[in-house]
């Protein structure tokens, strides 16, 4: 792994667009490229899950760089997120989308027989479902495990990256810790929580 995680969120979100998750199970191999992210700021950060404090729920957000840190959003979908940072400080960056480079007909599988290629890992549930990740896998190094790993992938371009508010969060939603490719087609699109207000801060 290329990217040094041992850093705020808000500096590793954008390094981490071309970087690969890969996951392997008996189904198969499924690889996704990311293409983009959020940063969460732990304690300083009201739209953080670790703004109040730890708790068994978002503990490995307090614990190492390189975990995977996986909830449930909505009671919906699973997300994941890589935890940044210094050891007892809260830090991590959610996956928002990625782009599939190996095992797309599993990850369609999961997904949808009729799921269009751009939008396989297209959102965090969605990029979670197609990466066979769930509950199971929260607490994984991903910089040693097996099964879950995270990888350098093809260098991107700075001129490539674009930054703006996050997506779909009441709090600190206008917080400049969005990390994206432009123009990318696996890029999920810009939605303001209608529960949204106006904050200061990053």
């Amino acid at each position: 792994m290329n990217v040094d995680l041992a850093h705020p969120a808000e500096q590793v979100g954008p390094r981490l667009l071309g970087a690969v998750l890969t996951h392997e199970t008996p189904e198969g191999i499924v690889s996704i490229a990311i293409t983009e992210t959020e940063a969460y700021s732990g304690t300083a950060d009201p739209a953080s899950h670790a703004y109040r404090g730890q708790t068994p729920r978002n503990a490995v957000m307090f614990g190492p760089a390189g975990h995977l840190y996986v909830y449930r959003s909505h009671g919906l979908h699973w997300c994941a997120n890589v935890v940044t940072g210094t050891d007892g400080i809260a830090s991590a960056v959610l996956i928002r989308a990625g782009r599939v480079v190996e095992g797309e007909d599993l990850a369609r599988k999961r997904r949808g027989a009729k799921v269009e290629s751009p939008r396989l890992a297209r959102g965090p549930g969605n990029f979670c479902q197609a990466l066979g990740i769930t509950a199971e896998h929260n607490g994984t190094d991903l910089l040693t495990d097996a099964s879950v790993v995270l990888s350098g992938g093809e260098p991107v371009p700075a001129a490539l990256v674009r930054v703006g508010p996050r997506v779909g969060v009441s709090k600190a939603h206008d917080w400049q810790h969005r990390f994206y490719l432009a123009g990318d087609p696996t890029v999920s699109a810009y939605r303001l929580s209608p529960r949204a207000k106006p904050s200061a801060g990053a």
